[in-house]
């Protein structure tokens, strides 16, 4: 299935309009990011049929020229904490130096789906679109990925991400679940949690290609 064949099926949903109408709502009265042609990027970079990892994090940085629609990657030189700190567990977790420029569209490309629990905020208001409906759209899109007959690896970043771990109970798939990587949950699971080495572990257990961390 594609993410457009996906998504006609929601938008035909009572949540989904429902949902729309907050978010042009919010566009429409208050700043929000990221900017309303990206909120879907996270799966124009990956196709649902190359996804090999899934990265779950909670909603959008929420501060100007921040976020693009992937989760945690920016397109400014000023990265924000949370990435800061996944590319010092990167670094890390696999002995090696990381290009920290925050784009991450290259690991998108190599099917990892960059993906939030909510898909839009209001600015300098974090999960400020929370309960809009957000959190049923990615329910369905966890769903629909628990259902691929393929090993895929899901990166769950905090109690947001960690909710969706109800709907994953496919056995050829690995979980790695952990606190989220801001300041104010790293110290207590995070740092140290390797999921970078461990997925790639799994991949080549399952004689996948491996995803390159580093640009």
């Amino acid at each position: 299935m594609t993410f457009d064949e996906f998504l006609k099926e929601e938008e035909k949903k009572d949540y989904y309009s429902k949902l729309m109408d907050k978010v042009n709502d919010e566009y429409k009265n208050h700043i929000c990011y990221p900017e309303y042609n990206n909120i879907f990027n996270a799966f124009k970079y990956t196709n649902l049929d190359d996804i090999k990892v899934v990265i779950l994090g909670q909603d959008p940085y929420h501060e100007p020229n921040q976020a693009h629609g992937l989760a945690f990657s920016v397109l400014c030189e000023k990265l924000p904490p949370s990435l800061k700190n996944i590319y010092k567990e990167m670094e890390s977790d696999l002995n090696i130096k990381i290009n920290q420029d925050g784009n991450l569209d290259y690991l998108a490309k190599q099917g990892v789906l960059l993906l939030n629990t909510v898909l839009t905020v209001r600015e300098k208001e974090a999960n400020s679109h929370k309960n809009f409906g957000w959190e049923i759209f990615t329910d369905n899109v966890i769903k629909l990925i628990n259902t691929f007959d393929r090993p895929i690896v899901f990166i769950l970043w905090g109690n947001n991400a960690q909710s969706k771990i109800k709907y994953l109970n496919n056995p050829k798939h690995l979980i790695i679940a952990s606190n989220h990587p801001s300041p104010l949950s790293c110290y207590r699971g995070f740092f140290g949690s390797k999921p970078f080495s461990k997925t790639n572990e799994f991949l080549k257990e399952n004689n996948l290609s491996l995803i390159k961390w580093n640009k």
